[in-house]
Formats: structure tokens, sequence, C-alpha cells
């Protein structure tokens, strides 16, 4: 018998788990990162926020800061502090609690300065509150009122962000800030109805690690009443960390890196939670430039190029400093450095830097101006034109605050008047210079430009002199240049030959007339 032949049987194949585990982690991984490196070559990395600067300024600090005439962009945004609570009108909104709104603007020529800024492009944010002064909602116990009072501010000088800057016992006040939330939120409220979105930032004091806790109380009360919280402005100065003391730079990004993880926090416990740049645009870092109040602390040149470089990077929504003013070498007979603060210099050696252009240095909404250190006239929609000045303006005195320069004219230092529908200041005693003459450096020029002549202006009253100073003037008499007389009270000078032309009218061709100028 015979066998049949077979084909040989193949081998067989053995999975191993283990193998097909490994196999199919690496193709995972492969794909994985290989995903990833083309998404980071298609893809850019994130582009920090929009960033602003916008320094403080002290309104009613002497001598007065020129913020209607920026030197550039850096000082073209500034915010105006502080409005606080008057001394007896508890609901009135006073500037540093000395000027009313209306007084500021005869005073301090405060409205016009604001028109002027604007004129050449400039944008004001308004502060309530501050260290020195008592914050509204801490005296006006009627929200009503307290809501008024707010608005009145807002109404008068039309900010698109306002500032609250609490400090001391206005962070703690419990039934203040209750008054407070809901004012604010009622002013934001009008603001949205009459198409004027108004942007609410938080001044608050911090340490290297953030916020206090009355702070965060302030912030999450704010959320809690619905109020649009634009961002938390950390005021980066006076530590008192006591030694070692590293550089002020540092000091101030440990503080605003702390903030930034309390704000995260606090919008999210509101129901609003953030992405991590959302939250970075709603930091502001606000050093105190030069010399602290706490000697051994002092905000350097470096320090502020350090925190620019930081806001940048993150997209910092807002960078300010306290505060323009201060914003210069000490002059003698100070010396340069001092260990004690000034209102009007750093107290460090900054040579002709300005820590308000390195604070501000390539920030996102930095803003082009037409700056104004000469005394060229800005343009002006409510100037009216014709004969009778150069490009046709006309200087009426009915509607002229002050009396219209004229080249006969003597000024002692200090006086204000009225060309081309702007008003000027004399720096010192000067005639014949016209306001807005060409001059090859703006300091070379004896006025400064205060801003334009405003809607409803009405001039003010006219210099007088007592009785009998001067002889009255007579219609009859001859008058030649140089002889002086008075008119209801009112002092002036021949400036040539005339005989009965009235004082103090207009007359085709000049007045032979001048107004005397208390001082002249």
């Amino acid at each position: 018998m015979s066998t049949a032949a077979t084909a040989p049987t193949p081998p067989r194949m053995r999975v191993s788990p283990l193998r097909v585990a490994v196999v199919v982690l690496c193709t995972v991984a492969v794909a994985w990162f290989g995903s990833r490196a083309v998404s980071s070559a298609v893809t850019p990395p994130p582009t920090p926020g929009p960033s602003a600067f916008s320094g403080y300024v002290d309104v009613t600090a002497t001598p007065a800061y020129p913020f209607e005439t920026p030197r550039g962009p850096a000082q073209s945004d500034v915010t105006l502090a502080f409005v606080v609570s008057g001394p007896e009108g508890e609901c009135t909104p006073m500037w540093g609690g000395a000027y009313t709104l209306d007084a500021a603007s005869a005073d301090l020529d405060l409205d016009r300065r604001i028109s002027q800024l604007r004129l050449v492009g400039g944008q004001v944010r308004v502060s309530f509150g501050g260290q020195a002064g008592t914050e509204l909602a801490s005296t006006c116990t009627d929200t009503g009122d307290l809501a008024r009072a707010y608005w009145d501010v807002v109404d008068r000088y039309e900010p698109t962000v306002i500032d609250l800057d609490l400090e001391g016992t206005s962070q703690g006040d419990a039934a203040a800030a209750a008054r407070r939330v809901t004012a604010i939120r009622e002013v934001q409220e009008r603001a949205e109805r009459a198409d004027r979105p108004l942007s609410v930032w938080l001044t608050l004091p911090v340490a290297p690690t953030g916020l206090t806790a009355e702070g965060e109380a302030v912030l999450d009360g704010m959320l809690a009443g619905g109020v649009e919280v634009a961002g938390v402005n950390g005021m980066t100065m006076d530590f008192n960390a006591g030694p070692p003391t590293p550089t002020m730079g540092a000091v101030v990004l440990d503080a605003a890196t702390a903030l930034h993880t309390q704000v995260a926090s606090a919008w999210a416990r509101a129901g609003q939670p953030l992405e991590d740049d959302e939250a970075w645009e709603r930091i502001g870092i606000t050093p105190m430039i030069g010399q602290n109040d706490v000697v051994a602390e002092r905000f350097t040149l470096d320090d502020a190029v350090a925190v620019n470089e930081f806001a940048r990077t993150h997209g910092v929504g807002l960078v300010s400093m306290w505060s323009l003013n201060r914003d210069s070498t000490c002059a003698p007979p100070l010396p340069a450095v001092l260990p004690v603060v000034q209102t009007s210099c750093s107290g460090v050696e900054q040579g002709e830097q300005r820590f308000a252009d390195l604070l501000a240095e390539k920030l996102g909404s930095g803003r082009v101006v037409a700056t104004t250190g000469s005394p060229t006239p800005s343009p002006s929609a409510s100037r009216p034109t014709g004969a009778g000045g150069p490009g046709g303006v006309v200087d009426d005195p009915e509607t002229s605050p002050f009396p219209i320069w004229d080249p006969l004219g003597r000024y002692p230092g200090g006086t204000k008047i009225v060309w081309q529908r702007q008003v000027y200041v004399a720096k010192y005693w000067t005639t014949g210079v016209a306001p807005d003459a060409s001059v090859a450096r703006p300091a070379d020029s004896p006025w400064t430009l205060v801003g334009p002549v405003l809607p409803g202006d009405t001039p003010a009253p006219l210099p007088t002199v007592p009785d009998g100073t001067y002889p009255e003037w007579d219609a009859e008499r001859a008058y030649t240049a140089g002889m002086r007389v008075v008119l209801d009270g009112v002092p002036y000078e021949a400036k040539w030959w005339s005989q009965g032309q009235v004082p103090g009218e207009n007359v085709v061709g000049g007045s032979p007339w001048l107004l005397v100028v208390p001082g002249s």
C-alpha cells in the first residue's frame, strides 16, 4: 500500500499583546508629535492683549502740571486725580476737597485744559478717592444722591474710563461699599443708555502677595453687584517689606503676578471665568516713580524698563504711575536725590529721561498726538471766521473770558489773555510778543497755551483800582500816549492821542486805550 504526499503546513503567527501595545503607543506618539509640529508651524503663538498707559496727574498740586500740552504719546492719556467729598457738602464732588467742579473750571481752567488735550488727540480719565481725601461713598449716605454726584462728574468731563481709588478706611467701610456698588452700577447703566459706555477700574493697594483681604472683598462686592469692572489696578508702591530689599521692579512684578491669580479667582467666583490672557488684560500696574514714601524704596529708570517689558510680554491691560507731576529730576535749590517724597519731582537723578516714556514704550494702545510744546494754536470747531485776525479768526470781547491780547499791552507773569480764540497765560512780564509767534524753542515763548475759548464763555471781571488812583476819564479832554484814567473804576492807559473815544469800546483800527493790568 502506498501513502499520498501532503503540502507542508505554514508556521502559525504568534501575536503578543505587549508588542501590539508598544506599536499602538508609538503610532499615537508619532501622530501627536507630528500634529504638534505642524500646528506650531502654521499657528502663531498667542499675542498679548492690548495695553494702555495712563499716568496720574494731581490736579490740585502746585505748580500745576500742564497735561493740556503733552510732550508726546506717553503723556497724552492722563488720569486726573482726585475727585472726593467736600468738607461741607457731603454729596458734593470736589477736586482735592478744595474745588467744586465750577470752581475748578474758574480757578484751575480745568474744563479748558481738558478741551485742549482732546483737541490734540489726547484722552482724559477721572479718578475718585485717593489716599488723602474722603471718597464720596463714605460721606454721601443717600444712594440716589451718590449716583448723581458720580454722574455730575462723568457728565461734565465725558470720560470713557473712571477709576475708583480706594485706600485706607474706604476699603473696609461695608455700608459705603454697598452704596458705591449700587451708585456705580446706576451710572454705568445711565451711560449705556446715553450711548456713552463707561469703563470702571478699581485701584487698590497690593503687597508682594497681592491684594489685602479688604481689597478682595471690594472686588467681590463690585462683581456680585453687577458692576462691569474693567480691571484691577494694583498700587505697586510703599511695600515696606523690610530688608533684605530686592529691586523695586522685582517686588512690583511679584505683586502683579499675585494680583493676576486673585483676579482670575474673583471672576471665577462671580461665575465669569477668564482665560489666562483675559485675566492679564484686567491687571493694572501703578508704581510710585522715584523716591517712595518708604525711605528704602526707590523705583528707578531700570525698574521702569523691567515693568514695561513685563507688561508687553503678558498683555497687561493698564500701566500707570504716580505721577506725571513728579516725572523730572528735582531742580535747585533742592538736591537731585532726596529721601523725602516731593510733589513736583521724582527724588532720583533721571537726567533728560522720563519715566512715562519708559513705562509706555511700545504698549499696544499708545496714542499718537499732535503735541503742543509750542504755543501754536490748535484747531477748534468753535472758532468763528471772518476778518480781523490772521487766518480770519475773530476775537470777540463779548465772548472772550479774558482781555484780548494787544501788541502794545504790558502783561505781568500769570496774566491770561485771549488770542485767536485761544487762552494763553504769560510766563513772565512781556510785551509785543504775540502768543502764537514762531519761536526756535517752546521755552523761548513768554506765553503758555491753556486751551480754547469754550462755548458759553463770558468775559471775566475787569481789574479795578481804588478811587483816586487815576483821574476819571473826561470826554472833553484830549489824551496823549502814556496818560492813565479810570472809567467805572477800571484803569486804562492812552496808546496815542485821542479825544472823546470811550475806553474799553471796540473801534475800527484799534482802540486808543489800553487796559492796565495790575502789576504792569
